[in-house]
């Protein structure tokens, strides 16, 4: 199991008591214009998700984990790591957090660090990215302060309750390779 210690939070691989979880966080609407869903998902699609969320990040092409503040599991968000290349040693990166009670308590700040940390240091990825919509200061000032760069706008990128939202792309280089 993946476990990354952080001062206040850990990350850790899914089990399958985090169903209730990712079902919750998955058919919140709130989320799904940063997470590009467009459908509810039943209980059977998240607990099939999660019995094959063992395969290797190689053959899945993304890394899910859970983000907890105690040993006694609950989740309070998920970062991931998305369209994994390791030809070209990249990969994008999400996060979220559940319930507004657990946003700006540095949770997201400190699950980011490790999460950047792993992928660079354990995964030896050459960059990071993420798709972050113009309109999302908090995501855009947690990835500015890891060093995340702007590279660009994609105009019109987003169709969010029958209006074209832009979405900028962020990017952050490993300077160690």
């Amino acid at each position: 199991m993946i476990t990354l210690k952080g001062d206040n939070i850990y990350i850790r691989a899914l089990e399958p008591n985090d169903l209730e979880f990712i079902y919750a966080i998955e058919n919140e609407e709130a989320v799904w214009e940063v997470s590009n869903t467009q459908t509810p998902y039943s209980r059977f699609l998240v607990k099939q998700y999660l019995e094959n969320a063992h395969q290797d990040i190689y053959e899945a092409k993304q890394l899910r984990l859970a983000i907890c503040q105690d040993r006694d599991f609950p989740a309070l968000g998920l970062v991931d790591l998305f369209d994994f290349d390791p030809k070209n040693n990249r990969a994008g990166v999400g996060i979220v957090i559940q319930g507004k009670d657990n946003r700006n308590q540095n949770i997201g700040s400190e699950a980011l660090g490790l999460l950047i940390q792993y992928s660079f240091y354990h995964l030896n990825l050459h960059q990071l990215y993420a798709n972050i919509g113009t309109e999302n200061e908090a995501s855009k000032a947690l990835f500015t302060k890891f060093g995340f760069q702007c590279i660009g706008v994609k105009k019109d990128w987003n169709l969010v309750n029958g209006v074209y939202k832009d979405e900028a792309i962020f990017q952050l280089i490993n300077q160690q390779f």
